[in-house]
């Protein structure tokens, strides 16, 4: 007979997190509340919403009852593009590949990558792996959170947690962007599986490898490849897949 008792538990925070441009709301996404700078830096540049980090003037995070808003302010140039996107975009609904026409152009705004490729950074995988643990406090406390990481030499150098695993990798995007980090140097290690977005905002930061630790989606194999980045899967201490 199984005894029953009573403990407590940590759970992974998932709020609304608000993104604000220039005073107008653009987008609410579901999130961990925590470096939400750069998240909010990752998504802005990924999104195309600016050019650079330079476009980006100000940032503040302000906590509401139920979540938070990130308040953005951006070039004027970029506010009249991201105006026009948003008028594209009005009367679409649907979800995953929101204002893309056709697969035709989902596979047009893959950007190949320029980053050479270093075969030496297939033998830091492990000595990475083994790391990532310990860089992922919320992991630790809930097993609910996604962390993506960059590694450089064998060694984590940043890493980031989210209940989104998209959200996890914008925020290490943003902070490779604030920190000025050349993307040639290192690749990025993630807990979750490859999916096709991880490849396209890898792909759109110059990064030349990505190595997660669960399998890739067919799509994620087919865009690496036309991308012509180097996607490991299956990630383990001992052993990995190289797909493309």
């Amino acid at each position: 007979m199984h005894q029953m008792g009573h403990r407590s538990e940590y759970i992974l925070q998932e709020v609304p997190v608000a993104l604000v441009y220039n005073g107008i709301s653009h987008v609410v996404m579901m999130a961990t509340g925590a470096n939400l700078v750069e998240f909010a830096v990752g998504f802005s540049l990924f999104e195309g919403i600016i050019p650079n980090i330079q476009a980006l003037y100000a940032i503040e995070v302000r906590q509401h009852q139920k979540g938070f808003s990130i308040e953005m302010e951006i070039a004027s140039s970029a506010f009249f593009n991201l105006k026009q996107q948003r008028r594209n975009l009005a009367g679409r609904s649907g979800c995953g590949l929101c204002g893309i026409e056709s697969l035709k152009q989902l596979h047009q705004h893959i950007t190949p990558v320029q980053t050479v490729f270093q075969s030496a950074w297939l033998n830091d995988v492990e000595a990475a792996l083994m790391q990532l643990k310990q860089h992922q406090p919320l992991g630790q406390l809930t097993g609910a959170s996604h962390a993506a990481a960059w590694v450089e030499q064998g060694q984590i150098i940043a890493c980031f947690e989210d209940i989104g695993r998209h959200n996890a990798l914008d925020k290490l995007l943003g902070y490779i962007a604030q920190q000025h980090i050349q993307v040639a140097h290192g690749f990025v290690l993630m807990s979750s599986r490859a999916s096709y977005e991880l490849i396209r905002k890898c792909a759109q930061f110059d990064i030349a490898m990505l190595a997660t630790i669960s399998a890739p989606s067919s799509l994620a194999v087919d865009l690496a490849q036309q991308a012509g980045l180097t996607l490991l899967g299956f990630c383990r201490e001992q052993r990995f897949t190289v797909y493309t």
